[in-house]
Order: C-alpha cells, then structure tokens, then sequence
C-alpha cells in the first residue's frame, strides 16, 4: 500500500467513526443519557481535527489521539450505561488493532506507536470503569429492549475483529514462513532452487522414482566469460540459460549446483534423453547479447538414469563424471 492509499484507507475510518459518533448520540438523546449527549459534542470535533492530521500525513499523531479518545469514550460509556450494553468488550478488539497498526507501521516505515502504553491505559481503563459500575451501579438505567440490541451488536463487532486479525495474524505467519523457507531453497540471482533443496528432492526420488534421471549440466569456458565480458555478464549468462531451461524442460526439477553447474532431477528417463538434445541445441542456437556484444554460449551435459545398483551419492558422481568425459571430449555435448 503507498502513501496515497493509506490517506485514503485513514479517511475512510475516521469518516466512519464520525459516522458512529453522531448516530449513538442520537441514540443517547434519545435514551436521556444526556451526559454522553454531551460527551459526544468534543468527541465529534477530535475526529473533525483529525483530518488535519490525516491531510498532513501526521498518522502517528492520528493513531495517538484516536486510541486515547476511543478508551476514553469506552470508559465514560461503560460508567454512564453500565455492562449491558457492551461498550467495555471494545477493550477486547483495541489491543489487537493497536498491534496490527504497528505492524502496518513497520512495514511501510512509518513511525510506530508505544504499543505497551496503550495497551496499558485500555487495561486500566477497562478495569476503573468495570469497577466503578461494580460497586456503585451505572449513571443512567438501562432500558432491556436497546440494551438487548447494543449488547448484540457491540459483541458482533469485537468478536469480528477478533477473528479478522487472528486470521490475518496467522496468514502473515504462514506467509512469512512460506517466504523464509522459499529463500532458504531458491538461488537469488536465478530463481532456480539451490543445492540444499535439490539434494532434498533427490533422496525422495532415489527411495521412490526408478524411472527418474539426473542431468548435470556446465556452462563452457565460463571463466572466459567472466574475464573477457565481465562478472555482470557472467550473471546474464546464468540467468538466460536458467530461463531457457525452465522453459524447454517440463516436469523437472532445476537447480543451480553451484557456480555456473546445475543439477536437473528428470522425473521420466524415456524422455529426458531426447530433452537434453533439445535443449542443447536450443542453447547453442540462442542469442546471447550483453552490452551489445555477441556472447557464443554452449553447455556440456552429463545423464544419468536411476539405478537400483548405485547410492545417491553414486548417482551423482555418475552423472558428474560423464560431463567430465564431455568436457574432455571437445565441450558443447550430451553424454549419456
């Protein structure tokens, strides 16, 4: 979200609570608590001027103001009308979105609130006006029929923030988790996974897939590349053979081994055979051009399918050494 979109989300909320504030004065005109008749007069311009602060970009001093004067306005209702009408469940829901706006606040580097002293005054808040009702009763009776139903709808509202950001809270939990452990197995300058991963892959493959192949794969003369051309070249190299591969091999899994190495795990052996060619040649037909020069770029590949007879560990030192016969054998070719 940019900055336009958060003035936007803010102003929406503030018009809201304005909203809210004159239809519960209404409804306490109504009801002959006038004392919150009167407490709504202020309360109506503190979110008038908080569009002040809002047209600004003042959202801290916002954020300030509006969890001060949300716990103040739960106190006095609480005190005036007593439990029955819920106002004191909003305790509840405060601290989650206190925590939430300074998450937002992280996120956006915007400057975050003291969580811990505003969860601190909603609790002490919570508890002077709970037991000042307690011990002396509430300011105005209630009537059962509005109380029923403010009863109803404030517990409504909290509850439902409750479970909105005890699912967002979750969500961004799994997401971050799903993120770290993405980066933990992906190669940054690629998008290819990496070694750890792929060894991952290939134990599950060597105990179940009997038909699956490996296929190690090396770029030629890569330190010419890197010399001649430079490191930034050598970079766009990797990347256009990566996206290459992942474009010309279907159900496979890529990795980059290491350097300018990669490992290939080919679910099906009948056709990994036949894949390989095709994507040697489709990399020695390619155009690979870096500054406006012309970069002749070919790979050596060597495949080895799954045998009952050797270990993992075999496998790929199988694999590996057939590539080391093609690099011996003039480059720029499948062995198998």
């Amino acid at each position: 979200m940019d900055s336009r979109g958060i003035k936007k989300l803010t102003m929406m909320v503030n018009s809201a609570i304005i909203f809210m504030v004159l239809a519960l004065a209404l409804f306490f005109y109504l009801t002959k608590a006038m004392f919150m008749v009167y407490f709504s007069i202020p309360t109506f311009f503190v979110y008038v001027f908080m569009y002040i602060l809002i047209s600004r970009g003042m959202y801290s001093g916002f954020l300030r103001i509006v969890y001060f004067w949300l716990t103040l306005y739960m106190g006095v209702a609480t005190v005036c009308l007593g439990y029955s009408y819920g106002f004191h469940l909003y305790s509840m829901s405060m601290i989650p979105i206190i925590y939430y706006t300074n998450y937002m606040a992280y996120k956006l580097n915007l400057r975050k609130v003291g969580t811990g002293i505003y969860s601190g005054m909603i609790v002490i808040m919570y508890l002077l006006s709970t037991m000042r009702v307690s011990i002396y009763g509430p300011i105005y009776e209630s009537n059962e029929f509005f109380s029923m139903i403010f009863w109803v709808v404030n517990s409504l509202i909290v509850f439902s923030f409750l479970v909105f950001y005890t699912k967002f809270t979750v969500d961004n939990m799994i997401k971050s988790e799903d993120k770290l452990k993405e980066m933990s197995y992906v190669d940054r300058l690629t998008g290819l996974y990496n070694r750890h991963y792929m060894m991952e892959r290939l134990e599950e493959a060597y105990k179940t897939s009997e038909g699956s192949m490996i296929a190690m794969i090396d770029i030629d003369d890569f330190k010419k590349i890197n010399d001649i051309y430079g490191h930034n070249a050598g970079d766009y190299v990797l990347e256009k053979v990566s996206k290459i591969m992942k474009e010309n091999c279907d159900d496979t899994i890529i990795s980059r081994w290491g350097g300018e190495e990669f490992l290939l795990l080919i679910k099906n052996a009948d056709s990994g055979y036949e894949m390989m060619d095709k994507l040697l040649e489709k990399i020695n037909s390619d155009k690979f051009v870096f500054d406006d020069k012309d970069i002749k770029v070919s790979v050596t590949i060597g495949v080895e399918k799954r045998d009952k007879g050797l270990s993992l560990h075999k496998w790929i030192q199988a694999a590996d050494e057939k590539l080391y016969i093609g690099k011996t054998k003039g480059k720029n070719v499948v062995i198998k």
